[in-house]
């Protein structure tokens, strides 16, 4: 009996395929592939482009970016916002389209967020060869600037056959939907493949459901993880970004309540618990509380739950300094689960959560512990509202007092999103986040640009909540392109940009380690040639404005404070823009962060840095 099938292109037949791929978990579905961002060029448009528009709205919604990389950041704001549920594509041509990519794909794979790339490619026939935009290499003829996505992707394959796309794009759904293995996946498409006609089998677009996984913990593992939490006197657990892909926040609550284990969290973690639980101590590492970090040095067992420990967690290998400190690392990844020497307990961390606190039944930590975290978590809460507070609201605010004010306008379904700068620091420390999807903190890659285009990609995934993206002048001057794709689609988008004339993350940064603030601010040349002169006359605020955005500016407290509520009732992309005082008002670094310091140096800053670095550096530890 022959087979039915459908005469299609290659680009049709994708197009087809992605529109017909769902994940399933805990008995709900979600559309794996939810749309398609795009900017066509001869590498696509004719393939993919004319495939989109024949698909139609319905079958594939199609959103039309500036940049590439942004399409990709967008992307993956809407996988973040969906627990990696759902996902989106990204389709550009051959060329520059492609190579700007590559940062937006690791962004994705360093914080394991799903994302689609579908670049163009050089002709797989060479009729025509070398094509506009392609590079030529001399011994490796096969070779395009879609390679450079390789080392950034998780699975990656350069579709040269028709018939070829059926494995791959079989292959790319695995690992999109893969709790463990996803980040971005890059089909490349050469771009006389994608319009090639073939004849495919109707089963390649039938309905297909990619079951997402919640392992539990090997009955061995639990018994040894039970056993460690029973033999600790000061058990302190660090929730990463694991709990939320997981959607553990009651399970990890629950533990909570049970054990009496206090919960600090990394950025990605960041409001698995409410920031007025008991136990929780906030957030841990070089950026984190003094209550968690002071908790973290005497801890004698770290439970890790879905966190990768990079070094702003560990502090660089010197924050866990109780000789005997032991880890225990719950992840549904083994890679990350046998970090820092751990006891293991690879599971999903919903499904291992609730293992350990059923296990654990009648087991408490000492109530002098309780009362002693309690006690620091509420000097600590003294710490914020200082910081907060600002006295006379008719002067300039200061960063801190900014996310007071917002604090004080946002409500519990809001998004806050960041990813550069100082900001990330002190709203790590400060920010009290109040639902499992307030703090959004891109920390992983740290990516400057980020926050605007992940800020679409959010509104898209939640629209009718509230979202907010905090950025400084630096990060604004990125890529503030897609502010005109927030307009062109109606997203009420939030812009909170403070203008501080600079890097002033990495000017502070410069000048702890000898660089004396070195390039990093935007001011005229003086005479010496330094960046010393007047602060340069650019207009931020108005260059929104001419983007698109409803613009309000703030000079004062009271000002932003109105100016935030007017944004969050506005059914506009509205950009809060606020110059801000560059005193200091947030709490310094409770750990250390490890930057090399130049070993010899002429000038007297640097020789002073370095005698500091010996001195920090000397805490290091390796784990084993």
């Amino acid at each position: 009996m022959s087979r039915s099938t459908l005469r299609l292109t290659v680009a049709q037949a994708l197009v087809r395929f992605l529109s017909a791929q769902y994940t399933e978990r805990d008995g709900v579905r979600h559309r794996l592939i939810a749309g398609t961002w795009g900017i066509f060029g001869h590498g696509n448009v004719a393939g993919l482009g004319q495939a989109l528009l024949e698909a139609g709205e319905e079958a594939m919604p199609f959103h039309q970016g500036r940049n590439e990389q942004a399409m990709v950041h967008a992307a993956v704001g809407h996988a973040r916002q969906l627990n990696r549920l759902s996902a989106q594509a990204v389709t550009t041509s051959i060329g520059p389209g492609a190579t700007n990519l590559v940062t937006g794909a690791a962004l994705a794979t360093v914080n394991r967020l799903p994302v689609l790339l579908l670049p163009g490619d050089y002709f797989a026939t060479r009729v025509a060869d070398p094509l506009l935009q392609q590079l030529e290499h001399p011994v490796e003829a096969d070779l395009s600037v879609n390679d450079t996505l390789r080392p950034v992707s998780r699975w990656f394959d350069r579709v040269h056959r028709p018939e070829a796309l059926i494995p791959s794009a079989l292959n790319a759904m695995r690992v999109l939907a893969d709790p463990v293995d996803t980040g971005a996946v890059t089909l490349a498409l050469p771009q006389d493949v994608q319009a090639e006609a073939y004849d495919w089998p109707e089963e390649f677009f039938a309905d297909r459901v990619w079951h997402v996984r919640r392992p539990a913990p090997e009955p061995a593992e639990l018994a040894a993880a039970v056993e460690a939490v029973r033999g600790s006197r000061r058990p302190l657990l660090v929730a990463g970004g694991g709990v939320h892909h997981s959607e553990a926040e009651e399970a990890l609550r629950a533990f909570a309540d049970a054990t009496g284990i206090p919960v600090a969290s990394t950025q990605a973690g960041k409001g698995s618990l409410r920031y007025d639980h008991p136990a929780d101590v906030g957030g841990i590492g070089h950026t984190g509380t003094a209550v968690a970090d002071g908790l973290a040095r005497t801890a004698d067992l770290v439970i890790g739950v879905g966190t990768r420990y990079s070094d702003f967690t560990t502090a660089s290998g010197t924050l866990f300094q109780e000789p005997d400190v032991r880890f225990l690392n719950l992840n549904v990844a083994a890679f990350d689960a046998h970090k820092l020497s751990a006891r293991t307990l690879v599971a999903d961390a919903r499904a291992g959560l609730e293992a350990l606190t059923g296990a654990l039944a009648g087991h408490r930590v000492d109530e002098a512990y309780e009362a002693e975290y309690r006690e620091g978590k509420e000097r600590w809460e003294a710490v914020v509202d200082a910081a907060y507070r600002a006295d006379d609201e008719h002067a300039v605010p200061t960063q801190t007092q900014v996310l007071g004010a917002l604090d004080a306008v946002v409500g519990d379904e809001d998004v806050v999103i960041n990813a550069a700068g100082s900001l990330p620091g002190d709203l790590h420390k400060l920010w009290r986040a109040r639902g499992p999807r307030q703090y959004h903190l891109e920390y992983g890659y740290s990516c400057m640009g980020y926050e605007i285009p992940a800020g679409i990609g959010v509104q898209q995934a939640a629209p009718g909540v509230p979202v907010w993206s905090l950025v400084g002048d630096g990060t604004y001057l990125m890529m503030p392109t897609e502010i005109v794709t927030a307009v062109q689609e109606g997203l009420p988008v939030n812009l909170v940009l403070l203008q501080n004339h600079g890097y002033a993350s990495i000017g502070g940064l410069s000048e702890t380690v000898g660089g004396e603030r070195f390039g990093t601010a935007y001011r005229y040349r003086a005479p010496d040639g330094s960046f010393t002169g007047a602060p340069l006359p650019v207009d931020l605020a108005a260059n929104a404005a001419s983007l698109g955005m409803d613009v309000l500016r703030a000079r004062t407290v009271r000002e932003l404070r109105d100016a935030l509520a007017a944004a969050r009732a506005s059914d506009r992309p509205t950009c809060v823009y606020v110059e801000t005082d560059p005193t200091p008002t947030a709490p310094g670094a409770e750990a250390w962060w490890d930057v090399p310091v130049a070993e010899v140096a002429s000038r007297e800053a640097a020789t002073r840095a370095r005698a500091q670095y010996d001195r920090q550096a000397a805490g290091r530890r390796r784990h084993l």
